[in-house]
């Protein structure tokens, strides 16, 4: 897969509001949440989040899935996700995404999945 391939996808998905894939989810997420709760709870994060992508074989088109966790314990999966972590950036969702994408990209090209814990900054 070619990064702007990949960038392309994650762009669909998470900027244009395309759909994700369950089985895909299941495939390269679901295996992680143990893992990435232990994690996030290790390192205090407020919420953590991963997305991946792949290319099916049979149509050859490029899909991607999407895991996001809480503090509260909430798991949320692909458009749950993505919808949820736009209530949590809230008007930072857009601009947080078109930087973060090309670094994801980058790392799904080279077989890593991105996973992201983040602390919310108080604001006075």
């Amino acid at each position: 897969m070619k990064t702007k391939d990949i960038q392309k996808t994650l762009e669909t998905a998470l900027l244009d509001n395309g759909n994700m894939e369950q089985g895909l989810y299941e495939y390269e997420l679901e295996e992680l949440l143990d893992e990435l709760i232990e994690s996030m709870i290790a390192d205090n994060d407020d919420f953590l989040f991963a997305v991946t992508t792949q290319k099916n074989n049979l149509t050859g088109k490029l899909s991607s899935a999407m895991l996001l966790i809480e503090k509260s314990g909430a798991v949320h999966i692909n458009e749950f996700a993505r919808d949820r972590l736009k209530a949590l950036w809230k008007d930072a969702y857009v601009r947080n995404m078109k930087k973060l994408i090309p670094a994801f990209a980058k790392q799904l090209q080279e077989g890593d999945i991105p996973i992201n814990g983040v602390k919310t900054v108080l604001q006075a």
